[in-house]
């Protein structure tokens, strides 16, 4: 009896092991098949970013260029990552939005919408189903592309109702991670003050994040709709009179031109921010303003607008007040305006309101450089 216990026993201990054993092979198994998936995985996230696709989430100085003297090749490329706009007929459209429709939906891979010099009279749409597309224009041209149209926010619509600024915009970008360099976008209505419904919107953005180098915004009243997202504004020029940088948006205006065209008065940025939690705000870092009239640095464009002007030169332009909050008086409790070591004639502060702040370095800092649109984060420049 003790022996066949005995055998009874080792035999459970065998069948123990082997099960053990086999226990150990599945994990083996297992674990293979986990670094394979795993080895995939990193090898087409790899392969993505190599080729601008949906894991490269960022801007770099390439996105902003093209290949100049490649473009004969690039018309005979059936791969279309450079799409060439010639209104004469010599590219793959004769318009830009007829470039931007050849963009395929939900693209993975940045296209760059090369337009010829010459004015496009056309109104342009790029739609959030469409990332990664850059318009750019040619290199060291005194006249280049200008993408332009006629039409305010009183206009009637299609619809039977009126545009309204959003929909007076002559090109209106939703696409992330938009890109434009040396061209022009304009709006050519002519707005007076205190006129109604004369915006006149040259550039709608709400990209989640979008840069524009060397680019020109033209109009007069809403010129540049800084709508929503995050944005990067790199040695541009924005002209207008009335709000003519205006929008909800979280953006970095460095090194800009902004020229004022008003007649009497005028006001250059309008921000738009309801309550102290939303991360947004305008902020101006070496830029210059000149021009006509007299205009405000800024209105508030709701109770926690936030605008702020570091190291910019300012001509005798500037309303000696500087500020208004728009004939809401509770707004000066609440709206962040700011300047820190401005300089020029219009930067003398001894008669701004008194609701306005005079920067210390501290209190400008989060304003100065790239890190107040997280620039670490999207822009590889």
């Amino acid at each position: 009896m003790f022996c066949e216990i005995q055998r009874h026993k080792k035999k459970k201990k065998k069948k123990k092991v082997m099960k053990m054993v086999g226990l150990s092979l599945e994990y083996r198994v297992l674990i293979f098949f986990a670094l394979v998936i795993s080895l995939v995985v990193v090898l087409a996230a790899e392969s993505a970013d190599n080729n601008g696709g949906s894991e490269r989430d960022y801007i770099t100085w390439d996105d902003l260029t093209v290949d100049e003297n490649g473009l004969a090749s690039s018309k005979s490329n059936s791969d279309l990552q450079v799409i060439l706009v010639d209104q004469n007929g010599n590219g793959h459209s004769s318009t830009v939005q007829g470039a931007v429709d050849m963009v395929p939906d939900h693209n993975t891979q940045r296209v760059k919408i090369y337009i010829f010099p010459g004015t496009y009279r056309e109104k342009v749409f790029v739609p959030k189903n469409k990332p990664y597309v850059s318009f750019i224009g040619k290199r060291n041209e005194t006249h280049g592309a200008v993408i332009t149209w006629n039409s305010k926010s009183s206009d009637i619509g299609s619809n039977g109702q009126e545009l309204g600024t959003y929909g007076s915009a002559t090109v209106a970008v939703e696409s992330d991670y938009f890109c434009a360099s040396r061209i022009a976008f304009e709006n050519s209505v002519v707005a007076k003050a205190g006129g109604q419904g004369m915006q006149g919107v040259a550039l709608r953005v709400e990209s989640k994040r979008a840069m524009f180098f060397q680019v020109k915004f033209l109009g007069t009243q809403d010129t540049l709709l800084d709508d929503t997202g995050t944005h990067y504004f790199l040695k541009c020029f924005i002209q207008g009179k009335i709000d003519f940088i205006c929008g909800s948006a979280r953006s970095l205006y460095e090194g800009c031109r902004l020229r004022s065209t008003a007649d009497s008065y005028g006001a250059i940025a309008a921000h738009h921010r309801d309550t102290p939690n939303e991360d947004t705000g305008f902020s101006f870092v070496d830029c210059s303003i000149q021009g006509t009239g007299q205009v405000y640095l800024g209105r508030a464009w709701g109770d926690y607008s936030r605008i702020i002007y570091s190291n910019c030169y300012m001509d005798d332009i500037i309303i000696p007040q500087g500020w208004t909050e728009w004939n809401h008086p509770s707004r000066e409790k609440t709206a962040l305006f700011g300047e820190f070591q401005c300089k020029g004639k219009g930067a003398e502060t001894s008669d701004r309101v008194s609701w306005s702040k005079s920067l210390t370095y501290d209190e400008a800092k989060p304003f100065l450089d790239r890190s107040f649109i997280n620039g670490d984060q999207w822009l590889r420049l």
